[in-house]
Order: structure tokens, then sequence, then C-alpha cells
């Protein structure tokens, strides 16, 4: 008797809520409508699926203006909102026009795989890969002084070699990036990573299917050399055996 009467208001207390004003859904609907607008909505496109990952949505930046585009971002960086402009003048100085996330990271992109590949092969030389050794002058650079690339970095820092670069490339890096605040003014329309350095004019005379095929190359080359060199700096420290060429202890 006792489980009867359970039962019947039970069923009499689930009727009434039918009749109940639905407060808990209005409220629900009022607080979504005054959440601000979510980033996620401007960072993709939802018609569309990613070339290379059709599971997910594509990445608005990743249209297919750029070359060696294969709509590869999973965590689309290249969408993000962001005026990268600032990292090179601060926006203090003046207004500028700014510099987009996918231009930013192209040019990034194509600057560390231009060094990427200079550094495979630099690594490789100088361990006598290629069948000479390839070292400068003097014998603080030779063998009995660096017995190999690994153990190259420690030892040049120590005699000052490095000083030397990191100035270098500091002053490389200060007169490239004049092209990058005349890109933010709107100064210049320069596609991302050219310097118009071709002083063997591999480009002249190309239509623009044939530049865009040695352009794509040249980033493909760049990715791999990235991982490459990323492989044999990670071999090499394994362990002293593996430090020398062809790495394997």
């Amino acid at each position: 008797m006792t489980s009867f009467t359970a039962a019947i208001c039970a069923l009499m207390a689930t009727s009434a809520m039918a009749f109940a004003p639905a407060s808990t859904c209005e409220s629900s609907t009022a607080l979504m409508a005054g959440m601000p607008d979510r980033m996620w909505d401007k960072m993709v496109d939802k018609t569309e699926r990613s070339a290379s990952l059709p599971w997910l949505p594509r990445a608005k930046a990743l249209d297919g203006s750029y070359v060696g585009d294969v709509g590869f971002d999973p965590f689309y960086l290249s969408s993000i909102p962001k005026n990268f402009a600032g990292f090179i003048q601060p926006p203090s100085w003046e207004e500028t026009k700014g510099i987009e996330t996918i231009y930013w990271m192209r040019e990034a992109e194509l600057k560390h795989g231009r060094v990427a590949m200079l550094a495979w092969f630099g690594w490789l030389a100088t361990d006598g890969a290629f069948g000479i050794m390839m070292r400068f002058p003097g014998d603080i650079y030779s063998v009995e002084s660096i017995p190999n690339s690994y153990s190259a970095h420690d030892i040049l820092v120590e005699q000052g070699s490095m000083s030397f670069l990191l100035l270098a490339v500091g002053f490389i890096e200060f007169c490239s990036s004049a092209a990058l605040v005349q890109v933010s003014k709107g100064e210049l329309d320069r596609e991302a990573g050219d310097f118009q350095l071709d002083p063997l004019q591999f480009l002249k005379g190309k239509s623009k299917e044939e530049s865009d095929r040695m352009k794509t190359r040249e980033l493909l080359n760049g990715r791999l050399a990235m991982l490459a060199f990323g492989a044999v700096a990670t071999q090499t420290a394994l362990g002293e055996a593996s430090q020398s060429f062809p790495y394997f202890g």
C-alpha cells in the first residue's frame, strides 16, 4: 500500500510540473543570448571541410590563396584574429594597416624552413657526411678542437665565435623586419617571405604556374628540413656513440 501511495504522489507531481512556468529554459536562453560571440565562429568555415582533415571544418585563412596550402591546421592557428604588426613596431608609434596571422605565419614558416635547410646540410657537412670534412680554416675549427657537430655549439660558445654569429643574425633580422614594417603600413605589396633574392634568376621569365611550382618545392623542402634537423639533433643527443656520422650508436 505504501508503494502504491508513493507511485500516485510521484505521478501527480510529474503532471503538475507540466503546468509550471518554464523559468529554467527561459533563463538558459537568456544566458546564451547574453554571451559574447565565440572566436571559433570567426576562425572556421562551417560550410567546407578541411582538405587534409575532412572530419574538421576548414580554417578560414586556408582558402588556397597561398602556395603549399593543403588545409592542414588542426588547431586553427592560422585563423586566430590578431594583428602581428605589434611584434615589430609598437602600436603606439603610429597607426598601421597591420599584418594578418596567416601572412605572419607563412613568413615564419619560410624563414625557419630556409634556416633548417642550411642547418641540416651544415650539420652533416661538418661531420664529413658527403665524403669531405667541410670546416672553416684554423685550428679552432679542426676536428681536434671540435670533434663533431653535436659538440660544436658549447665549444664555440666558450671560444666566443657564437657571439659574432648572434650579432650577425640579429643585424639581418633587424634589416629584414623593415620589409614587414612597410607591409604593415600598406606601403609594400609583397608576398610573405619574398626578399627579391634570386641571384641565379630561377624565376626570371617563368609563368605564374611555373613560379608557384618552384615556390611550393621550396616550401616542402623547408618543411622536410625542419623535421630532418630536429631528428638529427635528437638522435645525436641520445648518447656519445651516436654523435658522429652516420649517427647510429
